[in-house]
């Protein structure tokens, strides 16, 4: 099906939510197994004890420990507002910070980091006033220390709905602040699979919904997850690429296929290069990635450096280290959700 749709269904019990955009899977959550830390989870935390040479701390739980990296002025036994950042990694703490975030579908509250912003993807300006004067109201007699940023989905909501949740949100903010009393607990759990899907995939709008029972096998999502399981990602005129993670790092390795002619290397490198950030995202790999490409001349590099900027252009944060003298290419992407293979059942529904 042509344009964006919004895929709601459950795997193994759980909620989960797929975005398809011509036909072709591009985002996907799905709610974690048990009792774990769900990024965008605010907790009130108790320091524990620094750890020396890694510039951070450990933090206590109710699900664990957490490891905070903002240590200035934080000191063991303090009472603490923590959110979570990504997954933990097997036997590893929750990644935490104390830089707290209140996200809505139409604004977000920014403890701390106070303002009134407007995003820059609404480009009216008659709009942008109308939602600054609605801004001024929502937090007219709020602390010095709340900020706020409007999202862009605010440009073509209702004023009043936008209104009733810049309220929401700084009700819910006032109220977690002010919690700082008792020990370890849950204060603000992170979003569901459901919750995040309408809350950040409906900027640019889509074009359908479907939220009926076996709507993954409709759409073609159960079909595109089954080929994420496999390490081998097809690309065009024969081409694919092989990406396996390891404990230390994300491999990738593109081949041309049985096209051998000269410009089927930087072809297939090219092609993989575009799809490489959807596939990590998808199969929610992280960390280092170290990809070889197919062989080409050094003077192609540059043509490469320049797809992979735009690829990964709005792919969260993602640093391009670039070449190494081997000629592999090194990146490093920030771990955001729990590996696919993690959460799904043996056997697709």
């Amino acid at each position: 099906m042509k344009g964006r749709v919004l895929v709601l269904d459950e795997i193994g019990g759980r909620q989960a939510a797929a975005l398809m955009v011509d036909g072709r899977l591009e985002d996907l959550v799905i709610d974690p197994v048990g009792d774990v830390a769900i990024p965008g989870a605010i907790y009130r935390a108790v320091a524990d004890r620094p750890v020396k040479g890694q510039g951070g701390i450990f933090v206590k739980l109710p699900v664990g420990s957490g490891f905070l990296r903002q240590i200035s002025g934080v000191a063991p036994g303090q009472r603490l507002l923590v959110q979570v950042t990504g997954p933990a990694e097997p036997g590893k703490a929750v990644p935490v910070t104390t830089r707290l975030l209140f996200k809505s579908r139409f604004a977000i509250i920014t403890p701390d980091a106070p303002g009134l912003n407007i995003s820059r993807k609404i480009k009216d300006e008659e709009r942008r006033v109308e939602l600054s004067a609605i801004a001024e109201a929502g937090m007219a007699g709020a602390s010095d220390r709340l900020g706020l940023i409007l999202r862009s989905g605010c440009a073509e909501a209702e004023a009043a709905t936008v209104a009733e949740d810049i309220a929401a949100m700084r009700g819910l903010t006032e109220a977690v602040l002010a919690d700082l009393t008792g020990p370890p607990e849950l204060l603000v759990d992170g979003a569901s699979a459901h919750d995040l899907a309408f809350r950040d995939w409906l900027d640019p709008a889509v074009d359908d919904a479907d939220t009926d029972p076996a709507s993954f096998e409709r759409q073609g999502v159960t079909e595109a997850l089954e080929a994420l399981t496999g390490p081998r990602v097809a690309l065009e005129t024969g081409a694919h690429m092989m990406i396996e993670p390891t404990r230390a790092l994300v491999a990738v390795d593109v081949n041309t296929g049985p096209d051998t002619s000269p410009a089927a290397a930087l072809k297939a490198n090219i092609a993989a290069a575009r799809d490489l950030p959807r596939q990590l995202r998808l199969r929610g790999l992280g960390g280092q990635v170290v990809v070889d490409f197919a062989p080409m001349p050094k003077r192609e590099r540059h043509i490469l450096d320049q797809v992979l900027k735009a690829a990964f252009k709005s792919d969260g944060e993602t640093n391009l280290a670039g070449w190494t003298v081997l000629g592999l290419y090194e990146l490093t992407r920030k771990r955001d959700r729990l590996p696919l293979a993690e959460l799904l059942p043996r056997a697709l529904p």
